[in-house]
């Protein structure tokens, strides 16, 4: 015996019973889609159970069986089509789906992939690879599966609290006090693999915060002295910063002497050497530097005639290639004296190890710099942030703004740390 309404059938095979319901999709000869469920021993079971799918699929929640088994594979391919972020970003996605994802889940189907299943994944994730690495990977794979609701899937089956499980302490990176004694000799090293840009990049990175890209991506239009008069001013719509750039920055008396962060340089597949993009988040923004800076950076320009402000010998572009391997491991873990002869081109006195940035990133430089500016106790919190291109939130950040006595206080307590410096570095000598 059969029970039947308009959208629900209910209908017993043997000993057991088979609801089906209507999709609210039509097949392709004009017919009702319908989907079942088979199994009940309870005919009222099985007709609340399809009355709840018709619930669902009035109210924008229902997932088809068809949807559920999507297979992981063809939502990974949906999902990286449709990405839209910088070219970092979706280089660094790609990279984790086909080296970890997508070799894992296989031929699975999106809704088999249950909270069981993310757990079996990220034990083997934590298992494989290291803890940097395998927390990217969950994130993208959080990502993926939220995206994936509510079409494909209910709800993503990733924990976002732990509920389970020993504690386990988020493991921080250690962070030491930077003096600028260790900053000079980091510049020394990488003078003697770069030359003068080499020095006059690192002092750079220490006393304005500029990300990596952006020293490899500064070209001479954006630095000073040049800029803001060369300033190429692409955005019609800037005019009135580009006019007030003129009166705030740039040489003479009166003046700030400024970088503009326009941009930053990228090693990309498209082109051959690097590309151009936006800073991270957006964040163009002026760094007014300390005089000693500014003396530093004109006389390098006049140095040499790459329109890179810190280029490699050859005048290119450090994003183009690898910087860590070729120029910071040695700048930071020292190098043995490499004499002339036997083919070698360019000789090198031996470079001495600097222990506090063995095995550290170059971007603690970046980190230092806050840390400069925060010792002051007398900045602006709003300045010292937009200075490192981050966004505050808030009244104080709708409200706030960067004044020439902010800029003009960090360039003093800048231009004190390197005075500083040299003070002590001339009683060493001396002694």
């Amino acid at each position: 015996m059969a029970r039947i309404d308009q959208h629900v059938h209910v209908e017993w095979r043997g000993n057991t019973c088979r609801v089906k319901w209507w999709s609210g999709e039509y097949l392709p000869n004009g017919r009702k889609r319908y989907e079942s469920k088979g199994g009940f021993t309870d005919e009222d079971e099985a007709y609340r159970h399809g009355q709840d799918k018709l619930y669902e699929i009035r109210h924008g929640i229902h997932v088809s069986n068809r949807d559920k088994s999507t297979l992981m594979s063809d939502w990974l391919d949906d999902w990286l089509s449709a990405m839209n972020y910088a070219y970092s970003t979706e280089v660094a996605y790609r990279s984790r789906v086909e080296a970890h994802i997508r070799p894992y889940f296989g031929r699975m189907a999106i809704g088999d992939v249950d909270t069981l299943a993310y757990r079996l994944f990220k034990k083997h994730i934590q298992e494989t690879v290291g803890p940097a690495t395998a927390k990217n990977v969950l994130s993208t794979l959080g990502m993926i599966l939220d995206d994936a609701v509510p079409r494909l899937i209910k709800v993503s089956p990733v924990e976002r609290v732990k509920r389970r499980g020993k504690f386990e302490k988020r493991p921080k990176e250690r962070k030491r006090d930077v003096p600028e004694e260790t900053v000079e000799v980091l510049a020394r090293n990488a003078k003697v693999l770069l030359g003068e840009p080499g020095y006059v990049l690192i002092w750079t990175m220490a006393m304005t915060g500029m990300r990596p890209g952006e020293l490899f991506g500064l070209t001479r239009e954006y630095c000073y002295p040049n800029w803001p008069a060369t300033d190429p001013r692409p955005d019609p719509a800037e005019g009135d910063r580009y006019a007030e750039d003129l009166e705030r920055y740039g040489k003479g008396a009166g003046l700030l002497p400024a970088i503009r962060v326009e941009r930053q340089a990228q090693r990309t597949q498209r082109v051959k050497g690097a590309e151009f993009f936006p800073p991270k988040y957006g964040s163009q923004r002026t760094l007014v530097i300390p005089p000693f800076l500014a003396d530093m950076l004109e006389s390098m320009l006049a140095s040499h005639s790459s329109p890179w402000v810190f280029p490699t010998y050859r005048g290119r572009c450090h994003a183009a290639g690898d910087f860590n391997s070729t120029y910071w491991y040695k700048i930071t873990g020292g190098a043995d004296e490499r004499p002339a002869g036997d083919g070698v081109r360019i000789p090198r006195p031996a470079i001495p190890p600097v222990p506090e940035f063995r095995g550290k990133r170059m971007y603690l430089l970046r980190h230092s710099h806050k840390a400069w500016l925060d010792e002051a106790l007398e900045h602006s919190r709003f300045a010292i942030e937009a200075r490192m291109g981050h966004e505050m939130g808030g009244v104080e950040g709708i409200y706030s703004s960067v004044t020439v006595p902010m800029e003009r206080a960090i360039m003093k307590t800048l231009q004190q740390r390197w005075e500083g410096l040299q003070e002590r570095l001339a009683k060493t000598d001396d002694s």
